[in-house]
Parts: C-alpha cells; structure tokens; sequence
C-alpha cells in the first residue's frame, strides 16, 4: 500500500509538472512555435576528401578521431607553405579542426565562406529552383558576405542544417583573459547577430562583455569567442524541455575548449545563457582544465543536481533577473522533461550574482546593468567587486 502511495504521487507530480510546462510554453510561444531539430555532429563536410589526400605523403589526422592535441602536433610539423595548401584545398575540414593554428582556421573559414556565398548565389538563379528557393538561397550568399567583412575573425563556420559559426572578438593568440559565450534556443548561421535585440545574440553579448573589460581593465589583453557550435531548439517546443540537443553539444563543446586550450589559449570563463546553460552544464564533468568559471544565466537549470556535481569549473556562477520568463518554468527533471534545479536558488550553492537593470530573457549583457558588469569582473578574475 505505501509503495502503491509513492507511485501515485510521483505519477501526480509528473502530470502536474506536465501540466506546468505545457502552461508556461503556451504562455510564452506554444509548443506549436518549436520544432524537433536534427542536431548536427561529427565533422564538417569534405572530410572524406581530406581523409583521401596524400598530397604531402603523410596521412593527414582523421577530424573525427583525432585529438586537438595531435592535431596540434601534426600542423607543428608542417611548414607555413604546407600548411596554406591544406586550408585552401580543405577549407570546410582545416576551418573547424580543433587543434589548427588560429590564423590557419582565419584563413580557411575565409576561403569556405567564399566557396558558400558562390554556390547560393549561382542557387539563387538555379532554372531548376522555386522563388522560394532563389529567396533562400539568396539571403544565404548575404549572410556569408556579411561574415566575410574586413576585420571578422571566423573560428568555425559549418553550413550543415541551420548553420553553426564561432568569431572571435579581440587577439585571440595574445590574450590574457578569455570567455567564451554559449548560447540558448533560436540562435543559428542567420540569427547569430542582429540589430533587434542585439544583446540577445552572441555577437551582442560578445562585443558589450569585451568592451566592458576594456572600460575595467584597459592595460588587460582580452578576447571573446561567440560561439554557436551546436544545433540550438528553435522556439519553446520539446526540443527546448529536454537535454537531447544538449547532450549532443556538449561534446562539441568539450572539443572547442581543449582545441583552444592545445594552441595555448588561457581557459576561459564560459557565459552560458539560458538552454546553453544545459550544454554547459553537461560538458563540465569532462573538460579538465580547459575552462575557469561557469557564469549561468537565465538558465532553465543544468540537469545537475547542485553546482558540486557540476564538476570541471572552478567557481559556478548563476544570475537571473526579476522580469525574465525563465523564472516560471518549473525546475524539475521528470522523465526527460525538464532541466532540474533553479542555478540562482541557495540551495544549487552557485555564487548568486546581481542583474539588477537587466530586462527580460535577453537583456543581461546590455550596457549599464549589473549583470554585464559583474560578468565582465569575473571574466577579468576580480572577484573581490562582484556583487
């Protein structure tokens, strides 16, 4: 009978959190406003072309299996002539290879992009396509003129499904403090920076950090890396209740962070907003050394059970501001549906921080709030003026 007892609650609480969840999506967009995504894995196109070329009569490191640190190792070896060749006859494969030289993946995303915004356009007027075609294909050779502006420094650019991309905003080679921006539902090749709610963006959030420190600490070197490496939920349907597109970013992520740390990148801290905070939440038990702090924000929770279990970071912090939705989403994990714990309640035991002026979901990094300047202070190492 007290067993029988148990398994009614649990069935109750399970449909009430249902219950919830349905109500607060409804409340914010509806599941009908997401969509089931295909999350985008393994290596970018043209890798079994690379895998193929013995054009410098040694096997070249296999993207999907090799280490960033062999891969490191392997471009040491190569002298600047040979390493130019790889990345103009594989530009998609050297552009997103963990472990390349910096100025080397510049190059090749540069090369790839042009390659890209080439075939869209020559798409755009393909007699075989449908206006609705022409169209897309047209706004695609835009974005990639766009990411092609003088002065952008493209990490990683991937046009598989809805597209992924990571920039980086400062001197990456001669840094001294680093952070890394992962974020949350909605954020593709496309809507990777914007002028509506350009904060809401990892362009935004990546520019206001790094101008920040620069007001803070101006004798400081320091970059920030919008990165978008993951297959994102788009609106607030299943794909955004549940870990299944974070449990395929978060190696994605792991994977970034140690090709950085191989090529001698200080760890940086990681600002992880909103269904990015789940990725980052998954990929701390695995990442060593190769991030410093966790800064979670407008987190829905981390599927972790307190900030002990979130192990890999040296000091977790959370932040939420009093008008954000993501407040009246249950933190529960019932049977997949859900992301666990609240990050800013005491008993997660993360270092609350102020948002005090922030607005809304997407407002934390705007100029002027406490957010961004407590953000910046811990990405700077000042811990003594967080609040």
């Amino acid at each position: 009978m007290a067993l029988f007892r148990s398994t009614g609650r649990r069935g109750r609480r399970a449909l009430i959190t249902a219950a919830l969840v349905a109500l607060v999506a409804g409340g914010t967009g509806g599941w009908a406003a997401g969509s089931a995504e295909t999350a985008v894995t393994g290596p970018a196109p043209g890798a079994a072309a690379w895998r193929a070329d013995h054009s410098l009569g040694v096997r070249l490191p296999d993207p999907a299996t090799t280490t960033p640190t062999e891969v490191a190792r392997f471009f040491h070896r190569l002298t600047g002539a040979e390493q130019h060749l790889l990345a103009v006859r594989h530009p998609l494969t050297v552009g997103n290879l963990d472990g390349a030289p910096v100025a080397l993946r510049y190059q090749a995303n540069s090369l790839a992009l042009k390659a890209e915004r080439d075939h869209q356009q020559a798409l755009s007027t393909d007699p075989g396509g449908t206006l609705q075609d022409h169209r897309a294909a047209r706004r695609a050779a835009d974005r990639c003129a766009e990411l092609l502006a003088p002065g952008r420094q493209i990490l990683a650019f991937d046009p598989r499904g809805r597209g992924q991309i990571a920039e980086v905003h400062g001197d990456l080679t001669k840094a001294e403090r680093t952070a890394v921006i992962v974020p949350g539902s909605d954020i593709d090749l496309t809507t990777f920076d914007r002028g509506h709610d350009p904060y809401g963006t990892p362009t935004g959030m990546a520019t206001s950090l790094r101008a920040r420190m620069a007001a803070d600490a101006p004798g400081v070197r320091t970059a920030v890396i919008a990165w978008t490496g993951y297959t994102t939920p788009v609106g607030l349907g299943p794909d955004a209740a549940t870990g299944r597109l974070a449990e395929a970013g978060a190696p994605r992520l792991v994977r970034f962070l140690s090709g950085l740390a191989t090529v001698g990148v200080p760890a940086p801290a990681l600002l992880c907003h909103s269904y990015g905070s789940v990725v980052c939440g998954l990929a701390g038990p695995v990442l060593g050394h190769t991030a410093r702090d966790l800064i979670l924000f407008g987190s829905p929770g981390v599927r972790r059970p307190s900030a002990t279990e979130v192990d890999g970071y040296a000091q977790v912090w959370a932040a939420r501001d009093a008008t954000d939705w993501i407040g009246n989403v249950p933190h529960v994990g019932i049977l997949g549906l859900g992301h666990g714990e609240d990050p800013t309640d005491p008993a997660f035991g993360a270092r609350r921080v102020s948002a005090l002026r922030a607005e809304g979901h997407t407002g934390y990094l705007a100029p002027g709030t406490d957010s961004l300047r407590n953000f910046a202070a811990i990405t700077l190492g000042h811990y003594s003026v967080v609040t």
